[in-house]
């Protein structure tokens, strides 16, 4: 008797994002690091070295709680109106959806969840980057919840969305890229008929769903990494591009390597996780 088909229960994505943001931690941090400097000179392993040379090697993982409370704001909620819309969409329709009303869906989901996320993200990237800042330039965000508690009172509920526009950008970007290359990808692989809806399958899928998501979104990535890390030296979106711009073409594409291979296994990770989560506790499907 075939086992009974699942579906993911609407926080799973959350979970699956937050457990994949513990392994791939380091290379996020690594990431900032490398677009937030002026000058592109360094690489990442030596980032790397630096960063451990200075601070110790629990400094790779500055800003842990901040990424973790991203996962569980901006990737739960992408994930939850991605998969919700989805599995209502073919339900009426009890085919696979086109890729066009994917992406359609997964934009609305990443839109939607980079603008909640955006508190996380920009204490996220305020604690990695801290320690690159003089002693007495530091924020010394405690956590997460301290650091948006300090930004509020600090300098009022609006910074604290600061960026919010690049990081809703970069959320539909990077949600399309990543949940409907995804799923197109899947159903692809399993059509040829020499795969089965394994572990493989879903590393293959989640492999080509990382380099889409990389190549589509490294650019709003640098623009909203910068916002959020300023003090104010930039008026809006528009003179971040044109300050970016002058650093020449490749500025826009600073950190792709780090930032590869950190959203790829991200990537893989998050699905192979979010896959395993379905298969043994999801909803049961009827009919």
């Amino acid at each position: 008797m075939a086992e009974p088909s699942r579906r993911s229960r609407w926080y799973f994505g959350g979970l699956a994002s937050a457990g994949a943001a513990c392994c791939t931690h380091p290379l996020d941090l690594l990431k900032v690091h490398l677009q937030t400097q002026e000058e592109a000179k360094m690489r990442m392993t030596r980032m790397a070295v630096r960063v451990v040379r200075n601070d110790g090697f629990l400094a790779l993982y500055n800003g842990l709680s901040a990424s973790l409370c991203r996962q569980l704001t901006y990737s739960l909620t992408r994930f939850a109106i991605y998969e919700t819309a989805r599995d209502m969409v073919m339900k009426k329709s009890k085919q696979p959806l086109p890729f066009y009303q994917k992406v359609a869906i997964a934009a609305l989901g990443g839109c939607c969840g980079g603008f909640v996320g955006a508190p996380a993200d920009l204490v996220n990237v305020r604690m990695q980057n801290d320690m690159k800042l003089p002693v007495e330039l530091r924020r010394n965000y405690k956590h997460a919840v301290d650091g948006i508690y300090r930004v509020v009172c600090e300098e009022g509920l609006r910074n604290l969305f600061s960026g919010s526009s690049m990081a809703a950008s970069r959320g539909i970007i990077v949600t399309v890229g990543q949940l409907s290359c995804y799923d197109q990808a899947k159903q692809l692989v399993l059509n040829t008929g020499l795969f089965k809806d394994n572990v493989l399958t879903h590393f293959l899928s989640s492999f080509i769903a990382g380099g889409c998501a990389t190549i589509l979104c490294q650019p709003f990535d640098v623009l909203k990494t910068r916002l959020m890390n300023s003090k104010g030296e930039y008026r809006g979106v528009l003179h971040c591009i044109i300050d970016t711009g002058k650093l020449g073409p490749l500025a826009f594409y600073k950190g792709f390597f780090p930032a590869s291979i950190r959203l790829i296994p991200h990537t893989i990770l998050t699905f192979v996780f979010l896959e395993q989560l379905r298969s043994h506790f999801g909803l049961i499907s009827i009919g």
